[in-house]
C-alpha cells in the first residue's frame, strides 16, 4: 500500500460511517454468496458476514472498540427489530390460538431445556457464576439476552457472543436435523428453529419456507419473554 493510500485508509478508519458501511456490505456480499450456493445450511449469510468483517478487522489491525463506534447503529436496531416480532404473532393469531396448547408445552420445555442443559454442563466444568449468568439466555435474541445477562451479573458482551454461537450452530443444523427426523410440518420446524436458535435460526427458517419463518418468529418472541422470566429463577436455584 502506497503512502497516500495508507493515509487515506487511516483517515477513513477513524470515520464511524466506514464500519457501518463495511458491516452492511459484508452482509450483502455474504447473502449473495449464500444464494449462489443454493442456501446451503453451511453457507449461512450471518456466519459469512461475520467472517468477512472479522477478517477485515484482523487484516487492518482495527480494534473492536473502533469498529463498534461505527457499527453501533446496527446494534441499536436490535431493540426495534425484537419489538417488531409482534407483527407475525398478531398476523398468525388464529393459528396460534388453534395450537396454543402444544405451542405452550413446546415453548416451556424448549426454553427450560436450553437454559438448564447449558447451565448444568457449564457448572460441571467449574465455570464461574458470571459465565453462567451470561450463558443462561444464550437461546434468546441478542437484545434481550444482553439485558438479562447484565441483570443477572454476567457480561453482556459475552452473552452476545454466546447468542451468536448458539444461533449459528442452530441455523446450520436445523434443516438436516429436521429432515433426519422426517418432520414435515413447517409450523413445527419453524417453531423449533426460532425457539432454539433465535434470530439466526429464524432467518434460516424464512429461507426454507415462509410458514416456517413466521412460526420461527413467533417462537423467538415468546421465548424471549419466557426466558427473561425463567432465567433468574433457574440461575438462583442452581447457584443459590
Amino acid at each position: 500500500m502506497s503512502d497516500p493510500d495508507f493515509g487515506l485508509w487511516v483517515y477513513l478508519s477513524r470515520t464511524p460511517l466506514l464500519w457501518l458501511t463495511v458491516t452492511l456490505l459484508a452482509y450483502v456480499a455474504a447473502d449473495r454468496l449464500s444464494a449462489a450456493l443454493g442456501r446451503h445450511p453451511l453457507a449461512n449469510p450471518i456466519l459469512l458476514a461475520v467472517a468477512i468483517a472479522a477478517g477485515l478487522l484482523a487484516a487492518t489491525g482495527t480494534p473492536y472498540r473502533t469498529y463498534f463506534e461505527g457499527a453501533q447503529f446496527v446494534h441499536f436496531l436490535i431493540g426495534p427489530a425484537t419489538v417488531a416480532l409482534a407483527v407475525p404473532l398478531w398476523r398468525e393469531r388464529r393459528a396460534v390460538r388453534r395450537a396454543v396448547v402444544p405451542m405452550t408445552a413446546a415453548l416451556l420445555a424448549g426454553s427450560v431445556a436450553a437454559m438448564l442443559s447449558a447451565l448444568l454442563i457449564a457448572r460441571a466444568f467449574g465455570m464461574p457464576d458470571a459465565v453462567l449468568a451470561a450463558l443462561a439466555p444464550k437461546s434468546v435474541t441478542a437484545g434481550v439476552a444482553m439485558g438479562v445477562a447484565e441483570r443477572l451479573g454476567g457480561d453482556p458482551a459475552l452473552a452476545a457472543v454466546l447468542v451468536i454461537l448458539t444461533g449459528a450452530i442452530g441455523a446450520v443444523t436445523v434443516t438436516p436435523l429436521m429432515n433426519l427426523l422426517r418432520l414435515r410440518d413447517m409450523r413445527a420446524r419453524g417453531f423449533a428453529a426460532g425457539l432454539a436458535a433465535h434470530g439466526i435460526g429464524t432467518a434460516r427458517a424464512f429461507h426454507v419456507d415462509p410458514v416456517a419463518g413466521t412460526f420461527a418468529g413467533i417462537a423467538l418472541a415468546l421465548n424471549a419473554l419466557v426466558s427473561a422470566l425463567l432465567a433468574p429463577v433457574l440461575l438462583r436455584a442452581l447457584i443459590g
